[in-house]
């Protein structure tokens, strides 16, 4: 299972963590990326990582202020985001691929935790 954390309430311009935990190592191998969806809109690719931890990906409207990684050793992956906007504002959820490769498209990606709501004010 997989259980999105570190939501909350912030300021334009303020950072936060968020943290994707898997209750087993069965997805240690798998890619690992971050969706969100705001109110009204469609579920979008925000990022991933790869396995290894080598590899990752962002949308274009996060490049430069989000930064994935991954802790094998705590089987986590983190979305560390800074200079957050009001448009970033979502429920943000993590998921993990069908294989280890960062797709944009939420099809290649079979495993969903619930999400965990980031609300940025102006």
């Amino acid at each position: 299972q997989l259980q999105a954390s570190g939501g909350g309430s912030v300021q334009a311009g303020d950072s936060l963590r968020l943290s994707c935990a898997a209750s087993t190592r069965t997805y240690s191998n798998n890619a690992v990326g971050w969706f969100r969806q705001a109110p009204g809109k469609k579920r979008e690719f925000v990022g991933g990582i790869t396995g290894s931890g080598r590899s990752t990906r962002y949308a274009d409207s996060v490049k430069g202020r989000f930064t994935i990684s991954r802790d094998s050793a705590e089987n986590t992956v983190h979305l560390q985001m800074t200079s957050l906007k009001p448009e970033d504002t979502a429920v943000y959820y993590c998921a993990v691929a069908n294989y280890d490769a960062v797709y944009n498209g939420s099809r290649a990606y079979a495993y969903w935790g619930p999400g965990t709501l980031v609300t940025v004010s102006s």
